[in-house]
């Protein structure tokens, strides 16, 4: 997804570089949509990494902005790589949720509008999940 490797991401913002941040950056570089911490940990690449690692991994590379999430109605959070670049996954974007297999994409090409907010908020983002059916259980 983007072009830059994880240590290079990791020094980008100040983190110290570790295996599991590495593991996880490097599964979400790959991922082609949103990943449950669950699905993470089950990656043969994550096997690695135990599941308090891995919670406390997550956390850290959200706060970086490295990652962002997104709850699904099934109250699974998802994890995107939050990227500057034209090919990474940027913050402010819809995604779209399959209400029969659960899996979720992004919709880079459909930025979400800005609203209005209150005098003295500070935005830090935005997202928005679309609900439907995917083209692949459409045919089934």
């Amino acid at each position: 997804m983007t072009s830059l490797a994880p240590q290079d991401l990791l020094h980008a913002v100040g983190l110290r570089r570790t295996k599991a941040r590495e593991v996880v950056l490097s599964l979400l570089q790959s991922a082609h949509r949103p990943l449950t911490h669950q699905e993470v940990a089950a990656s043969p690449t994550a096997a690695s990494v135990d599941r308090v690692t891995l919670y406390r991994t997550l956390a850290a590379l959200q706060r970086a902005g490295l990652l962002h999430r997104v709850q699904g109605t099934d109250g699974a959070w998802r994890f995107c790589l939050h990227s500057g670049d034209a090919a990474g996954c940027p913050g402010n974007h819809a995604h779209f949720l399959c209400l029969e297999c659960g899996g979720m994409t992004c919709l880079t090409d459909q930025p979400l509008p800005w609203i209005a907010v209150p005098d003295g908020v500070r935005v830090l983002g935005k997202q928005l999940v679309v609900h439907g059916i995917c083209a692949g259980c459409a045919h089934d």
